[in-house]
């Protein structure tokens, strides 16, 4: 590496720098403490916004807490004095519980009987009996005796503020409180039931009713309720928010309006009956914001953002003993608590960026001379790392120990490629990645093992020109090591014309036998791409064949301390390497185990070729053809032919195993009707035409040998 004339010293450089970066830090504190003053501010407006759940919750709970205990007064006194309302004496009774609320606009009582009695409060404006209440009405007694033979009559004595008669009217009726919601619903319920939002027609107003069912020696004799208006709860809302932006709302189970704090209409009112509306359907979006972020968060309080501004939100339900499953439901905008702090942080943000951009300046300046060529020595020594082919970046540092480093880093990337050219890549790569040295030692471990050797190479060596032979050898290894390298296999070692690998070591694979299969695919497909262009310049092709086994052998560094081979060994190599030898007898090129079947068969197109004897094994292993991989690329996608091919020589396999020779050999013959220069149907018909016509000794089929 050229040496750059100017010299600088790395730690003073530093100093300096750390110098000018005290400003901006000292301005960052500032800015901390403004944001811990907001932070307190927020946590201020959480604590007020948990006492505004709590105190809205109970405060609706005690508005309409004492109005159920008087409905269950009112059905006591039926309990126990059967017949107080079966005359008018109990309507000054029942007006005192009408005037104990303004939320109050009625209380009565229906007996099984059908008579009805009522105090309620009266709108000047609504028609009684098709038409106005006298002026000044103000409350009034209602009542229905039970009916004789004559039709009821429906009878009202208007009252004023003071209680004083100011007029009566009378009209036949059909009405029956006991078909009514409220009545049956009681009766369903057992005990006091609190109903849906309804219309009040007395009143035009819209609220819910609490009733509860007396009785007498276990008989049913009436239910006592009184109607509730929903304004005071929005009229509570309105009055009592966290913060003038504050939104809230009382909702039903399913999220629908029952109050609010703008005192908006949320319902509509068709033949008598209330529509409330969804949370979600409001003019006001922020509403159906807030409603769909809760989901999630429970009772907890939540923030979320809406047009550029923070809000935070609760939803909470009221009580069990309330009787209704109500919601609270709250709104509330954080710039309510956090706009000034917001607006002192911005000043001293603004002073602080001025004097963060003036040292930014500077430090660029600065840092430049010393970041850029830190950042290419580290690009540089992940390219080591990652083992990469690129050529290192070149640079001049001014500083003398950038420098010093930067040639450091090209040294060790000689050394780690010349390594990386005579140890596995996979191990070089484990060692880069864990920082230990090379020892001897192996364990064992289930692995694919690889061999791949030339085919008549001895003859072809003596035919050839040393160079061009040298040459045609080294593309095929070339060959062969991309391939392997691409299915994450490692390159054991080079065996003359042969090429050993494995694939699970020293990084753990699941799908080894899968990879070593699509290498040697790749290897095949590759050979017929150079035997076309050695065909081209007229030279003989050369063809591969391949073994391939799948089994447990010892995998690790053997050796001595001078000399050390990342390596595997054991039984399960030595059939590798024979199952390479054992496509000369069948002309195949690439030969695996049944235990590669067995792990990868399903996704690959294989077909079985014989029972064979392997040297080094007292029993006999079933041997398969390897033709084409299903997934693996549409370049290793098997014809349609070719998945024929291995179909029908299946059930050829299948006939021989069984021990059916004469259906075996019609079976191979077919084959080689329909697929005249199969190698593996010429050979195995061969041998079964010699043994049916007696000369099994001196031809033994492998099949035979295998099932006598």
């Amino acid at each position: 590496m050229p040496q750059s004339p100017i010299s600088l010293r790395l730690r003073p450089f530093i100093v300096t720098l750390l110098v000018l970066l005290t400003l901006p830090v000292f301005v960052a504190t500032l800015v901390l403490s403004y944001v811990s003053d907001e932070r307190i501010a927020r946590s201020n407006a959480y604590e007020q916004a948990e006492r505004f759940r709590a105190s809205a919750i109970a405060s609706i709970h005690n508005e309409f807490a004492p109005i159920k205990s008087m409905v269950k007064g009112a059905a006591a006194i039926g309990h126990e004095s059967p017949d107080f309302y079966s005359d008018n004496r109990a309507m000054n009774y029942l007006l005192g519980i009408t005037r104990y609320s303004e939320t109050i606009t009625s209380v009565y009582v229906g007996l099984e009987d059908a008579s009805f009695r009522q105090a309620r409060r009266i709108n000047p404006n609504v028609k009684i009996h098709d038409k106005l209440p006298p002026p000044d009405t103000q409350f009034a007694f209602r009542w229905i005796d039970a009916p004789r033979q004559a039709k009821p009559v429906d009878r009202y004595q208007f009252l004023d503020a003071g209680e004083k008669e100011v007029g009566r009217s009378n009209l036949t009726t059909t009405y029956d409180p006991r078909p009514r919601p409220w009545y049956r619903s009681a009766i369903a319920a057992g005990g006091p039931t609190v109903s849906d939002p309804d219309v009040f027609a007395a009143l035009g107003l819209v609220g819910f009713t609490i009733a509860a069912p007396f009785y007498r020696q276990g008989k049913l004799t009436g239910v006592a309720a009184a109607d509730i208006t929903l304004d005071v709860l929005s009229e509570y809302l309105s009055k009592n928010k966290i913060s003038p932006g504050t939104l809230s709302y009382v909702l039903d189970h399913q999220g629908r309006v029952i109050a609010n704090s703008e005192r908006a209409i949320t319902y509509n009112k068709e033949k008598g009956k209330v529509e409330l509306q969804h949370i979600t359907s409001l003019g006001n979006k922020l509403p159906a914001i807030a409603f769909g972020s809760h989901e999630g968060h429970g009772e907890k309080l939540f923030t979320f953002e809406h047009a550029s501004k923070q809000y935070f939100a609760g939803l909470s339900k009221m009580p069990p003993e309330f009787g209704k499953e109500w919601q609270l439901f709250f709104i509330t905008p954080l710039d309510d608590f956090t706009a000034e702090f917001d607006r002192q942080m911005r000043y001293m943000l603004l002073l602080g960026l001025l004097a963060i951009l003036l040292q930014m300046l500077v430090i660029y300046v600065l840092s430049n001379v010393l970041s850029a060529p830190l950042e290419k020595l580290a690009t540089n020594v992940t390219k080591i790392q990652q083992l990469q082919s690129e050529p290192l970046l070149l640079f001049n540092s001014p500083i003398r120990e950038v420098a010093v480093l930067s040639k450091a880093i090209h040294t060790l990337e000689a050394l780690v490629s010349s390594f990386a050219a005579f140890v596995p890549v996979g191990l070089v790569r484990q060692l880069l990645d864990s920082n230990q040295k090379l020892a001897i030692g192996g364990h064992s471990r289930f692995l694919t093992i690889f061999f791949s050797d030339l085919e008549s190479f001895s003859t072809l060596s003596e035919q050839v020109p040393t160079q061009e032979l040298l040459l045609r050898v080294s593309a095929y290894l070339e060959l062969a090591t991309k391939s392997i390298n691409q299915e994450s296999g490692t390159v054991d070692k080079f065996i003359g014309d042969g090429v050993m690998a494995f694939w699970g070591a020293p990084v753990h694979m699941d799908d080894h036998a899968w990879s070593a299969c699509v290498a040697a695919l790749r290897i095949q497909l590759g050979m017929k791409a150079l035997n076309a262009r050695w065909l081209s310049e007229d030279l003989k092709p050369l063809n591969a064949r391949i073994g391939i086994h799948s089994d447990a052998v010892l995998v690790g560094n053997i050796g001595s301390e001078e000399r050390i081979s990342y390596t595997v060994m054991g039984d399960g190599v030595n059939i590798a390497s024979r199952l390479e030898n054992v496509n000369k007898e069948y002309g195949t090129l690439i030969c695996v185990s049944h235990s590669v079947y067995k792990e990868a068969g399903e996704r690959l197109c294989m077909r079985p070729i014989d029972d064979a004897a392997v040297k080094g094994r007292r029993g006999r292993i079933a041997i398969y053809e390897l033709m084409g991989a299903f997934g693996a690329g549409p370049e290793l996608e098997p014809s349609a032919a070719t998945v024929r091919l291995c179909k029908l020589t299946r059930n050829a396999y299948a006939a021989m195993s069984a021990g059916d020779l004469a259906q075996a050999l019609k079976c191979y013959q077919e084959i080689l009707i329909e697929y005249p220069g199969d190698t593996v149907a010429l050979t195995l018909s061969a041998r079964l035409t010699t043994s049916a016509t007696g000369d099994a000794a001196a031809h033994p089929s492998a099949s035979q040998a295998h099932h006598t």
